[in-house]
């Protein structure tokens, strides 16, 4: 596909291309009570003597309040503090009934809640250990829930190759129901992406969306990992898309024509990706993506206008270079404006809030607001929109 800057003057390049674990050291104390050595001394046996400190146990009001309790006063003042969202007390309650009573007929949904609780209080180590436990001793939609946690407590714990082969096993079970299939190779493509293998995720989410179309022919499927998982494809067109770098210090006018027609062409893969997520409906996922379409174009436009200039210009060359770059890529800027307005009329139709990307676009949107403002208008080209003068946010 030929370029859309092909037609601009070669003058200036950029411009010419646009369109642990503790250990527990022995201590030396007084004399042996036993042989009367010295510390550290050899005893009348040749062996060298040691003393270690004493554990430390601190007791908290928490667990004097908990002690003498059975079962089932446990898991009942487990039960009260969960749904009253007291999280620290419901870990408590059911770490003792756990520990304390591991016969208990309330053992199962100790272990499962009391790991949900230690995961409210960012306690991924301890969460981790119970959904194990719940996971190794039970059968049943807990376990299996159980299972997909204990990839999530591996993920938070930057334990990447544990958490990705958890879910391998998740999502070569051959008894999972088409959403859980769904749901394993979704959070395994993430966890792939994340830990930088790129075609890896692309195959597994992919494999995630390709089952949702066909399991969705059969029966209603709900729409959250599939929606999840076109996002993160968009995740992995954006990291190839953030991968590639624009330099006209270094690089010649072939060169850099042919990194700018590779960014621009993995900006449209990236988009493509986010738009058929927000065509799958789901409301979190369809702002998320609106928000990323968004930063494309505003990433875009930060990287070419941030970008070293050509060597060999003086400092009124350069601000010139500077000023006609910022006026060529203005067309982006009210790209990403239009987008992350459009994304917030989206999340105020859907009347969702509590999502990060609302505050993210909302303030993106402001910064590229500036962004335009700070353009003379008269350096805009002809026919271009103009925002009035109050859209700008204010600079309070």
């Amino acid at each position: 596909m030929p370029s859309p800057c092909s037609r601009l003057r070669p003058a200036l390049p950029l411009l010419a291309l646009l369109a642990g674990c503790a250990t527990t050291r022995p201590v030396q104390t007084a004399d042996c009570p036993t042989c009367g050595a010295a510390p550290g001394a050899t005893a009348p046996d040749g062996a060298t003597q040691f003393a270690y400190q004493p554990q430390q146990i601190e007791v908290t009001p928490a667990d004097l309040a908990l002690a003498g309790k059975n079962d089932e006063e446990l898991f009942a003042i487990g039960q009260a503090a969960f749904a009253a969202r007291e999280f620290e007390r419901a870990a408590a309650a059911f770490d003792r009934l756990v520990d304390l009573h591991p016969g208990s007929r309330r053992e199962a949904v100790a272990l499962y809640d009391g790991g949900v609780a230690h995961e409210r209080l960012d306690q991924w180590r301890v969460a981790l250990e119970r959904f194990r436990a719940m996971a190794r001793k039970y059968t049943g939609p807990d376990a299996l829930e159980a299972a997909f946690r204990i990839a999530e407590c591996h993920y938070h714990l930057d334990e990447l190759a544990e958490a990705a082969e958890v879910l391998v096993g998740l999502s070569a079970r051959s008894d999972l129901a088409p959403g859980e299939h769904i749901r394993a190779l979704t959070q395994l493509g993430i966890v792939e992406l994340e830990a930088g293998r790129l075609d890896d995720a692309e195959k597994h989410l992919r494999l995630a969306v390709s089952a949702w179309r066909s399991g969705s022919e059969q029966e209603r499927l709900d729409d959250y990992f599939p929606s999840q998982a076109q996002y993160y494809l968009g995740e992995v067109y954006r990291a190839h898309f953030l991968a590639v770098r624009l330099d006209p210090s270094k690089d010649d006018e072939q060169r850099l024509a042919q990194a700018l027609e590779t960014k621009a062409s993995l900006l449209l893969s990236a988009q493509g990706n986010y738009l058929r997520a927000i065509r799958m409906g789901n409301g979190d996922w369809a702002v998320a993506s609106g928000y990323r379409i968004g930063e494309l174009y505003d990433g875009l436009h930060a990287a070419m206008v941030e970008a070293p200039p050509p060597p060999g210009l003086d400092a009124e060359q350069t601000e010139a270079y500077r000023s006609e770059l910022k006026r060529k890529v203005r067309v982006l800027v009210i790209k990403a404006i239009t987008i992350y307005e459009q994304t917030l009329a989206v999340a105020g139709r859907a009347r969702i809030e509590d999502n990060r990307y609302v505050a993210e676009t909302q303030a993106s949107l402001d910064r590229m607001k500036q962004a335009l403002h700070d353009v003379p208008p008269e350096d805009a080209p002809h026919g271009e929109p103009q925002l009035p003068p109050d859209a700008m946010p204010d600079k309070g």
